[in-house]
């Protein structure tokens, strides 16, 4: 019995279940639609223009002039010497044939004629030369960390407020205590000045917002509903609206007048540390300790988009106030965005430090100060980095006291005043002595490798 049975090799064997296969599976493959080979050709030409259309021109001008040269050459007889340097130079790689020498002076090689396409590598415009800034008044009055700053529209003084609880007004002018406000039972960390009222809006880890009239300096509006401390706020430039953003992770969005809350914003899973607001999409951008961005629809009270490209929490964000686009600081970097869809424009890398606070003025100088007192000043448009200053601590402190909260431009985005951990107010301004020749622009355009994460 066991005779009859024919032993194969393993290569048969494997060959015959292959072919088992083959034929099993053939008979779908026929399934198939044919090829339209009319679509085929309309795809090869589609993919030829858009890999090669920037070149198809100079590369058409090159086969004519070459059609040309192989008809004048047709009538002239080609010498050995002329082959050999025809081969000599072939071999040298270039992207066309080499077909000889003319006999009139040609238009342009056909070697030539492929760079004649205009393929610049990405040119970087060269930053704008702004003078560097140097301190030019301290400010001591208060009896704790300053953690924030507004101006007034008429630039005629400033507000600060401290975890002294206390609300101070200055003049910005001279730098003298102008009146100090009192109410907050927890450190102040935020204010805004009302352009169209009469009023000082505040908030603080009390978990209270609360509108001043400064007419009467006193509280005449509480806004409750936070859970927890606020940390932001911000005043909407045409709506009567007050925006406010803390550690209960939302942002709430206030009638001015009514006191009603409007919208919780929620959808950011850490405290919301930054908060702007403007008057186009997206009207209100929050910044939070879960390394998010968000963009809002004011209207809808919904999040129009989440910016996930930071590794770490957000703590500034700032609008441009011309051009239509924001910056945010976070530990790893500062980025720049595009409005209103959130396109990432560029990083502006190099202040390794925990970045609390930014300010921008209409000249596209960008400041950052960091939490070791560390203040890194940038050009907006190129994102280069002019000038790195470090603030000295008030005799008395301790280095590691060196730690800016929070800072801003004056109106005329002359002045910067900055508010600190040694319990002082700094304000700086332009080095009127500075040129071009004194203090010149190191730029290095190969920071053109630019990463979004």
């Amino acid at each position: 019995m066991g005779d009859d049975v024919i032993k194969h090799s393993v290569h048969t064997l494997v060959f015959r279940s292959l072919k088992r296969s083959h034929d099993m599976f053939l008979a779908n493959q026929s399934l198939l639609p044919p090829i339209d080979e009319k679509a085929e050709k309309i795809l090869k030409s589609v993919k030829v223009r858009d890999s090669y259309g920037q070149v198809m021109a100079a590369v058409q001008k090159a086969q004519t002039v070459k059609q040309q040269e192989a008809l004048v050459r047709a009538d002239t007889p080609i010498s050995d010497t002329e082959i050999a340097e025809s081969a000599a130079l072939g071999s040298e790689g270039a992207m066309l044939p080499y077909t000889g020498p003319a006999v009139s002076p040609a238009p342009t090689p056909p070697a030539g004629a492929l760079t004649t396409v205009p393929r610049k590598a990405p040119a970087m415009p060269k930053p704008k030369w702004h003078p560097p800034w140097k301190l030019f008044r301290v400010i001591s009055g208060h009896l704790g960390w300053v953690r924030c700053v507004a101006v007034e529209p008429g630039n005629e003084w400033f507000a600060t407020g401290a975890a002294d609880r206390v609300i101070k007004i200055w003049d910005l002018a001279s730098g003298k205590l102008k009146v100090s406000l009192t109410g907050h039972v927890s450190t102040v960390r935020g204010l805004q000045v009302s352009s169209r009222h009469p009023y000082l809006f505040s908030c603080g880890e009390d978990r209270q917002v609360k509108c001043w009239d400064l007419e009467y300096n006193k509280v005449i509006r509480h806004y409750h509903g936070h859970l927890s401390a606020v940390y932001a706020l911000a005043l909407h430039p045409t709506l009567d609206v007050v925006v406010s953003a803390g550690r209960d992770a939302t942002a709430r969005v206030w009638d001015m007048r009514t006191k009603a809350n409007v919208h919780t914003l929620a959808g950011h899973t850490d405290t919301v540390a930054s908060l702007a607001c403007q008057s186009a999409e997206p009207q209100i951008i929050t910044g939070s300790h879960d390394s998010t961005i968000r963009l809002w629809d004011l209207a809808a009270g919904k999040s129009m988009c989440t910016l996930t490209n930071h590794k770490k929490s957000v703590r500034s964000i700032v609008i441009h106030p011309t051009l239509y686009s924001f910056a945010s600081a976070s530990p790893d970097n500062i980025k720049q965005w595009k409005c209103p869809e959130g396109k990432f424009i560029q990083n502006l890398s190099g202040h390794n430090a925990i970045v609390n606070c930014m300010a921008v003025n209409p000249e596209g100088v960008l400041v950052s100060g960091g939490d070791n007192g560390t203040m890194y000043c940038w050009d907006w448009r190129t994102g280069y980095n002019f000038q790195r200053l470090q603030s000295a601590v008030q005799p008395g402190s301790m280095d590691s006291e060196a730690g800016i909260f929070a800072m801003t431009f004056d109106q005329s985005g002359s002045r910067l005043i900055t508010t600190e951990a040694d319990k002082t107010i700094k304000i700086y301004r332009e080095d009127e002595s500075a040129s071009e020749e004194t203090h010149p622009i190191n730029w290095r355009p190969e920071i053109l490798k630019r990463r979004k994460f």
